[in-house]
């Protein structure tokens, strides 16, 4: 099978968030997390600074602190809390959370780590296809498991591991539209 994107994109290049402090961000990202920090970069004329973190060759999670920043909205531009402790509701544009893949049997060992950093961590959630998503155990139906954990300026975080191949054959729903909110909101 040929593939036919238009564009040849291979992965993420880096995601971009805005922080408070970018100690604590270097302290959280490198410090708990082990993501080496690998590009510092001052902005021109006060303007703040520009730090990457490598997640995995290539990709790279990024941050901003500038001077002069709104403080952080929870439940706007961000997710409120982790899914099974409250709204992972977040506004149009913003960014909901990041995930970050890991081997499959590390989970317990990750979670008792992050405990141990001091990290609010919530439960290992195992992703299906029931009507709740989620599952209280493994099963052949579980597509990934998840650990969600928050870090530095409330940014939702996610450990993830893919647990079976998914393809376009899961990719059955109709896209929502804009249009069902309003004819919803007139009924």
């Amino acid at each position: 099978m040929t593939d036919e994107r238009p564009f040849e994109i291979s992965g993420f290049c880096h995601l971009a968030l805005v922080c408070s402090d970018m100690q604590e961000t270097v302290d959280f990202y490198q410090g708990v997390l082990g993501l080496p920090l690998v590009k510092t970069v001052e902005l021109p004329e006060g303007g703040g600074q520009h730090f990457f973190f490598e997640v995995a060759p290539g990709s790279y999670l990024a941050f901003f602190w500038f001077p002069d920043a709104p403080p952080p909205a929870p439940g706007i531009a961000s997710a409120a809390d982790m899914p099974g402790n409250g709204s992972i509701l977040s506004a149009v544009g913003s960014m909901n959370h990041v995930a970050f893949s890991i081997p499959e049997d590390r989970f317990e060992d990750y979670k008792r780590r992050l405990e141990d950093a001091g990290v609010r961590t919530g439960l290992i959630l195992n992703h299906d296809d029931s009507p709740w998503t989620v599952a209280a155990k493994m099963h052949p139906g579980v597509y990934i498991r998840s650990l969600y954990f928050v870090g530095p300026d409330g940014v939702l975080l996610e450990l993830a591991a893919w647990t079976r191949e998914i393809g376009p054959d899961e990719a059955g729903l109709t896209p929502r539209t804009a249009a069902d909110l309003r004819a919803k909101a007139e009924a």
